[in-house]
């Protein structure tokens, strides 16, 4: 029982690391010297230059879910700390499971919403492409799922 918990949370904090990096990090889009992300876009010719991304509504909304799948799978974890020393045997960890499921959603109607409107954004040429941050949101996204599928199933044990 004591492996499957360690199991269980270094899954949870596999999923926090990636929304952090995917949150943070300027590689949501790449094209040749140019990187965007959803807080700035940056140019590394000469001299490296950043400029504040776009005020988009869809953008705003990105950010936000982002933001959202972050505290949802902090609170989770949390929450989970907490039922570990105050839930009663034989029960199930239904509100951590929850509040990770919701924090999955957050991600991937976040990164949905900048894979259909990021032309809107940024005009699509022959050079652009995702970003390693772009595919690390959507890997914790089913990780995320997953960790929160395992929380609703898992029970207390002495």
């Amino acid at each position: 029982m004591l492996i499957l918990l360690l199991g269980i949370i270094v899954l949870h904090v596999t999923v926090l690391v990636l929304l952090f990096v995917s949150t943070i990090v300027s590689q949501w889009l790449v094209n040749g010297g140019n990187t965007a992300d959803l807080w700035q876009n940056c140019t590394s010719g000469t001299i490296f230059h950043c400029l504040t991304s776009s005020t988009n509504e869809w953008l705003q909304s990105v950010q936000a879910m982002m933001i959202l799948s972050i505290i949802f799978s902090v609170l989770s974890l949390f929450l989970f700390f907490c039922q570990l020393f105050t839930l009663t045997k034989g029960g199930r960890f239904y509100i951590t499971g929850i509040f990770q499921i919701l924090a999955g959603l957050c991600v991937m109607s976040g990164a949905a919403i900048f894979t259909v409107r990021h032309t809107d954004w940024h005009q699509a040429s022959e050079n652009t492409s995702y970003g390693f941050a772009y595919i690390l949101a959507w890997l914790a996204f089913p990780l995320a799922l997953a960790s929160g599928i395992i929380y609703v199933i898992l029970r207390k044990r002495e």
